[in-house]
């Protein structure tokens, strides 16, 4: 038997250490060569790592959240047979007993650290005798259906402090009348221990990426509403004929809109290097498309958007979200853009002042259609109620670049595109 020392690779990017995402083995763990046993996250991507060799883990780096230098130690694995030419020849040092515990401290959740645990310590204190129910609540006799005694449990009802209508059975018109006559005795929710979850991966550089922005950007955020009855007719004209095309939502058709606006109002599409003191002002469109995922808010980053149809635009949102989604994003598609738009979709509330994704200067935010009675021209001078679509648009900018005269003059003209969806079209 042998013992190999994988250590943590030089994965190119001019990077000096990763973070421990997520481990797939554990110690004692059997690992088989080119198989994956633990993903590392960079500042711009998740990398997995592989096995170069079959054996069992002996020792890891750390926990996931850690983070491992470029050259460390990773993981020692043990083999058989010959260890191979790059293999640690002395044995690989025993974790020392304040890692162990403070691996059990974090990670209490796993089975393995449980067993660690007991391991540490083959005597453990006996867990305390359950306490007796109160006498009254174990004898008192009290007549009710399975069902009505499910849902007083569900109340958190006393059955004993319910008086029933008649023949001393209880029903649920008399868990009614009690509610009616004790208003708030029910529990608002059932009680829950409290939970520490600690900020790793994703989340982390989401923490450390918003903190940033709105440390050292002064945002302002300006909204105006739009009319998009015309543009969902538009939209829905155009799925209706759209044959193996993909279907269209309000995206695209936006994301055309202020590709179309930008070259009035190139402060827009920009990025400020605030270290130099430069902004760079972007003749191309490339733009961010924040995509909720199980791991947090990303931004994969739509290239060259300005050169894109509305299919190929559509297309294009679908493959970076479900890539963003399944984590197989690649580094080059999370990068690189000069405007982002967010989208809570039918969650979008009225209106959101959204954080800017820094070194860019400004994010778009529209928000949830409504439908609402509007005042519309009658064609003979006069004016009628009609049900009318509306969404509204938050744009933030970041005010050491753009002033607010220059992000309101950009909506209005963004606006006059949505509402003549027609000219959207337009080449």
């Amino acid at each position: 038997m042998a013992k190999f020392t994988f250590r943590m690779p030089d994965i190119g990017e001019g990077i000096a250490e990763a973070e421990i995402v997520q481990w797939h083995k554990k110690v004692g763990d059997t690992v088989n060569e080119d198989e994956e046993f633990v993903d590392m996250m960079t500042d711009k991507a998740t990398v997995p790592m592989e096995s170069p060799v079959t054996g069992k883990i002996l020792e890891i780096a750390g926990g996931e959240g850690d983070m491992v230098s470029i050259g460390s130690m990773l993981v020692v694995i043990e083999v058989d047979g010959a260890a191979p030419e790059d293999a640690k020849e002395e044995e690989a040092p025993a974790p020392k007993a304040d890692v162990v515990e403070e691996r059990i401290e974090v990670e209490t959740s796993d089975a393995s650290d449980a067993d660690d645990a007991l391991a540490a310590d083959p005597r453990p204190e006996p867990l305390p005798a359950p306490t007796p129910a109160p006498e009254s609540t174990v004898h008192a006799k009290v007549l009710a259906t399975p069902a009505v005694r499910k849902r007083a449990k569900d109340l958190g009802i006393e059955l004993t402090q319910v008086k029933p209508a008649e023949d001393g059975r209880i029903r649920h018109g008399d868990l009614d009348a009690f509610l009616s006559y004790n208003g708030g005795y029910a529990a608002a929710a059932p009680s829950r221990s409290d939970e520490e979850v600690k900020v790793i991966g994703m989340r982390r550089r989401i923490a450390e990426n918003m903190a940033a922005s709105k440390r050292n950007i002064p945002h302002f955020s300006y909204v105006e509403e739009c009319d998009v009855t015309a543009l969902e007719e538009l939209r829905a004209q155009l799925n209706a004929n759209r044959g193996d095309k993909p279907k269209l939502t309000i995206l695209p058709l936006l994301i055309t809109a202020i590709c179309k606006t930008l070259p009035d109002f190139p402060m827009i599409n920009a990025r400020y290097d605030d270290e130099a003191g430069v902004v760079t002002r972007y003749g191309s469109v490339h733009m961010g498309m924040a995509a909720q995922t199980d791991a947090g808010l990303m931004v994969p980053v739509i290239k060259d958007a300005q050169a894109k149809n509305l299919w190929q635009l559509a297309n294009e949102i679908a493959r970076l979200a479900e890539a963003a989604r399944t984590g197989k994003a690649k580094a080059d598609e999370m990068q690189g853009g000069t405007l982002t738009v967010t989208s809570l979709g039918p969650l979008g509330g009225v209106a959101t002042t959204p954080v800017i994704n820094r070194p860019e200067v400004a994010i778009i935010g529209p928000n949830r259609i409504i439908e609402r009675p509007m005042f519309v021209p009658d064609g003979m001078g006069g004016e009628r109620i009609e049900k009318r679509k509306l969404m509204n648009i938050s744009i933030s900018c970041d005010h050491r670049v753009v002033d607010g005269w220059d992000a309101a003059s950009f909506v209005q003209a963004l606006k006059k595109l949505i509402e003549s969806p027609a000219l959207i079209l337009v080449a």
